[in-house]
């Protein structure tokens, strides 16, 4: 299973992460989009993610495993189409065809890897896939770099899409899946014991959001960062993150979800506080790679639903939990488009709100979270 995922997570990375390089300067340069146009593509975007919940009934008639390779194929042919659409209308047609394979191979991915590896484990593999998938960043951004002057948008869009395809494609091939494992319920599971979960899981899709959907924009608008430059950011921050991200996992097992999420979103709340006031383009970048490893922390929600849940409730709470993420973030970009025309530091103030309130919610989290918990 570790292959399995490992494969489709490189081959996921290299479609997604070429998109997102790409996109707000394919956006802003050939299409000729504003941010509210940004920020509209980007609240369809997120439907799917809202949506995931109908993997728990997709999975009644095709395998968790199968799912994901189907989703890592979509995914590959909605990045790899993106170029051929210049226009608000194309970007968004193909942006939801990609967020529907990406969201649902996500769901698929942190289902299978809390039910395949134990507490212990599974935030070390996290880590690790997490790492390669930095690593696998860095090898794209290296590639857009030195081939953005040689290669048009199109070419670009079509070639990251085709690997991840064939990554989807090899991965139907294959059966990782056991036969001992708890079965999952396969319909929509609702619990109060998990409210904190569900609560964590809504507050930090709202905040990321409008780190996706503007934190770029704000580089490329306000600071007039180049394809380049923007690729240089991603690059220098895929390395800190190939060797930040199994550190995080080590820091989950030793020190526990409450202090590894307090950590983050005290972060948060100075980095978003940064991108509203500074007129520095080095210090906004800076800031931007910050964002990026502390989000890695949130794995932490995950595992702490892991040791809470009934074994039988992961794929439904991982779905549910997806659906959760995206209710805020289906509305919130959009807020954040017309909230930009007036004033762009308005978006950035309400995320340091939101991390505000994140903060407070994770000290209800025990100090010290085990089996025994989980099954008190």
């Amino acid at each position: 299973m570790y292959i399995f995922l490992l494969v489709l997570v490189i081959g996921t990375g290299v479609a997604f992460q070429g998109w997102r390089t790409l996109i707000n300067n394919f956006a802003v340069d050939v299409a000729g989009i504003d941010g509210l146009g940004m920020g509209i593509a980007q609240s369809v975007r997120e439907i799917p993610g809202f949506l995931a919940l109908l993997a728990i009934y997709v999975i009644l008639i095709i395998r968790e495993h199968r799912l994901a390779a189907l989703a890592v194929i979509v995914t590959g042919l909605g990045v790899g189409l993106t170029g051929f659409f210049p226009s608000l209308f194309g970007i968004i047609c193909t942006t939801l065809l990609m967020s529907f394979g990406f969201h649902y191979f996500e769901t698929m991915n942190q289902s299978l890897t809390l039910q395949y590896f134990n507490f212990t484990e599974a935030p070390l593999v996290m880590g690790r896939l997490r790492s390669i998938g930095a690593l696998t960043n860095i090898v794209v951004g290296g590639f857009i770099y030195f081939m953005a002057k040689g290669l048009g948008y199109t070419e670009m869009f079509a070639l990251f899409g085709a690997v991840a395809a064939c990554a989807g494609l090899w991965a139907l091939t294959r059966d990782p899946s056991r036969e001992d494992l708890p079965i999952q319920q396969k319909k929509m599971v609702l619990k109060k014991k998990y409210w904190l979960f569900y609560a964590l899981t809504l507050m930090s899709g709202a905040r990321r959001q409008i780190f996706v959907a503007f934190a770029v924009f704000l580089l490329v608008e306000k600071f007039d960062y180049s394809i380049q430059q923007i690729t240089i950011l991603f690059v220098c921050n895929n390395v800190i993150n190939y060797f930040a991200n199994p550190l995080i996992g080590k820091a989950v097992n030793r020190f526990g979800e409450r202090a590894v999420l307090s950590v983050e979103y005290s972060t948060l709340i100075l980095v978003f506080l940064g991108y509203a006031f500074t007129e520095s383009a080095l210090l906004a970048g800076a800031l931007y790679i910050v964002d990026n490893v502390v989000f890695n922390f949130s794995m932490g929600i995950k595992t702490f639903f892991q040791k809470i849940a009934d074994p039988r409730d992961i794929a439904s709470g991982m779905a549910v939990g997806f659906t959760i993420n995206h209710i805020a973030a289906v509305f919130i970009p959009v807020m954040g488009g017309l909230a930009w025309l007036a004033n762009y530091r308005a978006v950035f103030i309400g995320a340091v709100i939101m991390s505000l309130i994140s903060l407070v919610l994770t000290q209800i989290i025990p100090r010290q979270l085990h089996k025994s918990t989980a099954t008190s």
